[in-house]
């Protein structure tokens, strides 16, 4: 029951982040001058931020960016973990490698004036990069597996080709073991970019993510001022705990 509910939760926000232009009050960029910091109201149900964008449409926006895309980087991850699973030495190497660094030093050398659709690519393509390895060692052990079991060696043995063994005995295994990998690389990257986000390095301005959305609780006025600058949040919360009750 639980997962059911936790599937309808994260079918509502991806609906609501797809629909983003046509659910949204206003632009994300656009902006009311005269009533920057508004609270909340009938025309902003969530208030306004300092330049005067309404928190709702940005908020609407953001979760297009994060919830969307992080499925993307996983993705790539996994397709690449498959692809490099072979290589034991290169995957070694690379979680020996502190990518949380190298990211932050390259995510740090885009200039100041990159456009917000490059940082949104760099950011979740870097992502994907970077995080094959994890995935590959599992493909790696479980092929290593499957080479000495005595099914295989029957397979081998009864004269079926390579090929139909990889198609038809092989893939199933790693199917299943690719999507629980999806499963859990989603979550994670959504945090990594509300993380990078936070510091800012993440997805670029006037853009929103939920990582430059939540860059704002770094200054306590604007909570004490406007509860909704907490919403960003709660909904990062609330799409972590459902994505836990429908993991693997």
């Amino acid at each position: 029951m639980k997962q059911k509910i936790a599937i309808a939760i994260l079918a509502l926000v991806a609906l609501c982040a797809l629909l983003a232009p046509v659910i949204a009050p206003y632009d994300y960029s656009r902006q009311f001058r005269d009533t920057p910091h508004a609270t909340a109201s009938s025309q902003f149900l969530m208030g306004t931020d300092d330049l005067g964008r309404d928190r709702l449409s940005r908020l609407i926006y953001a979760t297009r960016v994060s919830i969307l895309l992080a499925p993307a980087a996983a993705l790539v991850s996994v397709m690449l973990a498959l692809l490099l699973s072979g290589f034991t030495s290169l995957t070694t190497l690379c979680l020996s490698l502190p990518w949380i660094f190298l990211f932050i030093i390259l995510r740090a050398l885009m200039p100041l004036n990159t456009r917000p659709l490059e940082s949104i690519l760099l950011t979740f393509a870097l992502m994907g990069v970077a995080g094959w390895a994890w995935p590959a060692r599992i493909f790696g052990a479980s092929i290593e597996q499957m080479k000495q079991s005595g099914w295989l060696l029957q397979a081998r043995a009864s004269g079926i080709g390579s090929r139909r063994i990889a198609l038809v005995h092989v893939w199933p295994h790693l199917r299943a073991i690719a999507w629980a990998q999806l499963r859990v690389l989603v979550p994670a990257y959504i945090l990594s970019e509300a993380s990078l986000g936070l510091i800012g390095l993440g997805v670029a301005e006037p853009l929103p993510s939920w990582g430059n959305l939540l860059a704002e609780l770094q200054r306590p006025e604007a909570v004490h001022s406007n509860p909704w600058v907490l919403a960003p949040l709660g909904l990062l919360m609330i799409v972590m705990i459902c994505l836990e009750q429908v993991a693997p």
